[in-house]
């Protein structure tokens, strides 16, 4: 995540995460059902308008870096160098990013979403504005030359990537398996 540069700016960082950190500790020891926003607001002795202020909705307080994974995602199209192929960059991104979910501490919260109708719902959800994010800068990059379909369907496939690789018994593997469809069938839509 980008660091926050004014006085300001640093402490509403750190609000949103004193709030994100309570909800997630109380979400794994009373269950994500069992708690509120007022409970959240409570325990992190913020107002509930705070709590909103910083998150859209209870689902939004399980997925806190929902905006810095589309970025990541995003900027690993726009910001790479000239000559670098697209589809090696793109995994390197999703790798990085399936390892921090995969991190230590990362199955209790995959169990509380799977667990959770409206987390898997939020979820997916996620999953479609972010492959619609991904697919509006592989359309907008003029050196990729490919059709909006296979823009579309190619961040779309990357975002599976990921998610499968998040529930996979080895995700590394997992990755590297899809990118290799996903590379086939980026070349194979090649004007």
């Amino acid at each position: 995540m980008t660091e926050p540069s004014g006085r300001r700016e640093r402490k509403k960082a750190a609000t949103r995460q004193k709030i994100a950190d309570t909800a997630l500790r109380l979400f794994m020891e009373r269950g994500y059902e069992a708690v509120g926003i007022r409970d959240v607001a409570a325990e992190a002795d913020v107002a509930v308008t705070t709590v909103f202020a910083h998150f859209a909705s209870k689902e939004a307080l399980v997925f806190e870096r929902d905006q810095d994974f589309e970025q990541r995602l995003t900027r690993a199209v726009t910001d790479r160098p000239p000559h670098e192929p697209l589809i090696p960059a793109l995994r390197r991104e999703v790798q990085a990013l399936v390892r921090h979910c995969t991190a230590e501490g990362g199955a209790p919260v995959r169990r509380m979403i799977e667990g959770s109708a409206a987390l898997r719902e939020y979820e997916e959800s996620m999953s479609l504005r972010h492959a619609q994010a991904l697919a509006v800068a592989l359309t907008a990059d003029p050196h990729l030359s490919r059709s909006e379909t296979a823009c579309r369907a190619t961040a779309r496939f990357a975002i599976d990537a990921y998610a499968l690789a998040c529930r996979a018994d080895d995700p590394e593997a997992t990755v590297d398996e899809v990118f290799r469809m996903i590379e086939a069938a980026w070349e194979a839509a090649a004007p």
